[in-house]
């Protein structure tokens, strides 16, 4: 039989069974229980602080409350869909835990600015475990990179050989991203450190309640200044969910290159077996599964991202039952981007290094070429005419299989008189990376200052 709502007065009929199950939240927005008690626990002590409620009143729901937290670590709470969503529930329990009196928790607030503190809560309290867990891949990388510093390997664009670089200062470059991650996260607090609390359904309230308080309980910075924004508020769950794609995008791009790198055609590096699975019919295989899903997973929090965006799009102030749809993507964009970071960091510290192969791969790739032309260039040959020379050395060498390493130096005494047997040891690949010693270069010297100045990074991060 259906059952009367608690927000059921002013209606007649009881509700329908289809309705109520589409209606529900309970199914996800259970994810924050924990949050829910923690906001009614903050309301409540100021109620009693306010003397909105007596202190009789507020220490019989503090104590109620306090259970029902206790309960839900140690063993769970049993929810049901007849309450809706998770402020009904944890009401339903607390009146079946203290009575009648339970029902005074509501006193001057919303389901309205209740479900905005609980889904703060939520982000806050995840967002320093998202930026930890980045900080870890960062050390993992710049520990690689540490190990790799005079390792060549070919740098590409277009995903042709472009200029021989440094694998430490490729490695660097991720982290670089990864910092700007960091930092995203770190301004995304800024946004989530701010409580509803207070506004009620939004316009505020007659009770005089003090917000300061409730915020200072809550562990937030600032109150929300203006009501209406309080509750129809979810930018701060976008710029999560849009900094989660971001992050996204960088593993996915590492992703892909690893997959790259491990395959027989590069061996550059090989994934360690745990990161890895075999082939159910090919024996041989070796499949760098780990990475791949870590790509695929991108696209479920674009899909999280877009989804928010379109549901906030058109929405008039203040609250709508579409802001019930703001959830579902943040827990899925936790639950995605916490493994992902911890699957790759892990992939990234086991990672062996085939150096030999990586340095052959700049052997014969003509990756030297622009070392060719800026040598000529300091021979007084202008640079555009320097690059058209070069470009048919190296198209005469494709053709006959010569490198330009092995050019006679008359040949290149031919084009300029001035070129002698030095030019052969600005052609070697580790040579080309070691003379780059412009700022954030892959010069050697440069990467191991990228590195002390990376370590330094990773100490302020831990410190924040």
């Amino acid at each position: 039989m259906p059952i009367k709502k608690m927000w059921g007065g002013r209606f007649e009929a009881a509700g329908d069974e289809l309705v109520d199950n589409f209606g529900a939240s309970i199914g996800f927005d259970q994810a924050m229980a924990k949050e829910d008690i923690m906001g009614s626990l903050a309301h409540v002590k100021m109620l009693k602080a306010t003397k909105i409620l007596s202190a009789t009143d507020a220490d019989q729901i503090i104590a109620g409350l306090e259970k029902l937290a206790d309960r839900l670590a140690k063993e769970g709470l049993p929810f049901t869909v007849e309450n809706e969503d998770i402020h009904m529930n944890i009401e339903s329990l607390l009146t079946d835990e203290i009575g009648p009196v339970a029902g005074k928790l509501h006193t001057a607030r919303s389901r309205n600015d209740q479900v905005a503190v609980d889904l703060h809560l939520y982000v806050k309290e995840r967002l320093p475990r998202i930026i930890d867990l980045l900080v870890g891949l960062q050390t993992a990388l710049v520990d690689q990179a540490s190990a790799n510093v005079t390792t060549v390997m070919p740098g590409y664009t277009h995903m042709q050989h472009a200029q021989p670089i440094s694998y430490g200062h490729y490695l660097l470059a991720y982290f670089q991203m990864f910092q700007r991650d960091v930092e995203r996260f770190q301004f995304n607090m800024k946004h989530t450190d701010l409580s509803p609390l207070g506004a009620a359904a939004l316009a505020g309230t007659t009770f005089p309640i003090d917000r300061e308080l409730s915020t200072e309980l809550l562990g937030f910075d600032h109150p929300y200044a203006n009501s209406l924004d309080a509750v129809s508020d979810r930018d701060f769950a976008l710029e999560f969910l849009s900094n989660a794609s971001i992050l996204m995008v960088h593993l996915s791009r590492l992703c892909e290159e690893l997959i790259y790198w491990c395959s027989y055609e590069f061996g550059y590096v090989e994934l360690a077996d745990q990161y890895a699975t075999g082939s159910s019919i090919m024996p041989q295989k070796k499949n760098p599964d780990m990475a791949e899903l870590i790509r695929g997973k991108t696209g479920r929090i674009f899909g999280d991202l877009t989804g928010l965006l379109t549901v906030m799009k058109g929405l008039p102030l203040a609250y709508n039952k579409d802001m019930q749809e703001d959830k579902e993507g943040v827990f899925d964009a936790v639950k995605t981007i916490i493994p992902s970071l911890q699957v790759m960091t892990g992939m990234i510290k086991t990672l062996r290094i085939n150096r030999n192969r990586m340095e052959e791969a700049t052997h014969h790739d003509f990756s030297n070429a622009t070392e060719l032309a800026d040598y000529l260039a300091t021979k007084g040959i202008p640079f555009r005419q320097a690059h058209e020379i070069v470009g048919e050395l190296v198209l005469k060498g494709l053709k006959t299989g010569t490198n330009l390493a092995d050019i006679p130096l008359a040949q290149y005494q031919e084009i300029n008189p001035r070129i002698t047997a030095d030019v052969y040891k600005i052609l070697k690949p580790d040579m080309a990376v070691a003379r780059r010693h412009s700022l954030g270069g892959t010069g050697f010297d440069q990467v191991k200052q990228q590195i002390a100045a990376a370590r330094e990074v990773i100490d302020q991060n831990q410190q924040e």
